[in-house]
């Protein structure tokens, strides 16, 4: 995680978050950490707020009966997890995200599995119509506590240069 500090007073400072267009380079990788541990209530909380009604997520029962012989954490929430995970490093200063793509899960996911993750810079261009502005294109992997990769995707996503971020503009933030 990028955590700056800039000065808002005589021994006063304030932590910041996220790179800006510039700080990005081709191929540097950041891992982010705090990792997080799923509980069976983070995967049915968010399978019932998403209205998945496949019963493998939260049917004990049912999974028990599958190949995995428990329930499985919904994927959707995998991928926003690895996606919260990424922000303080990636895109905290973000204008918007313009897409995912190659959005892939690639091992089960459980309760009690901790999730790490990580992010590569793969390219990085300025914007031809908003000057000030770039855009960046990552992979990030999602992986669980004995290293199995459990999730990758590539995203773009719309980050301002130095001096151009909203938060430049805001006077107390």
């Amino acid at each position: 995680m990028v955590r700056n500090v800039k000065e808002v007073g005589p021994q006063r400072y304030r932590e910041t978050f996220g790179r800006y267009f510039e700080d990005f380079v081709v191929g540097d990788v950041y891992e982010h950490r705090p990792g997080k541990t799923i509980t069976e209530y983070d995967n049915h909380m968010f399978t019932l707020m998403t209205m998945n009604t496949h019963p493998m997520h939260f049917d004990a029962q049912f999974a028990a009966a599958s190949e995995f012989k428990k329930n499985l954490v919904v994927s959707p929430y995998t991928l926003a997890l690895c996606i919260g995970m990424s922000v303080t490093d990636t895109s905290q200063k973000a204008i918007a995200n313009l897409g995912m793509d190659e959005v892939k899960f690639t091992a089960p996911v459980f309760a009690g599995d901790t999730l790490y993750a990580e992010s590569e810079v793969l390219a990085k261009r300025e914007s031809a119509s908003r000057p000030g502005q770039g855009i960046v294109t990552i992979i990030t992997k999602g992986f669980n506590q004995d290293g199995v990769m459990v999730c990758t995707f590539k995203r773009n996503m719309l980050i301002p240069a130095r001096g151009h971020a909203v938060e430049d503009k805001v006077g107390n933030y």
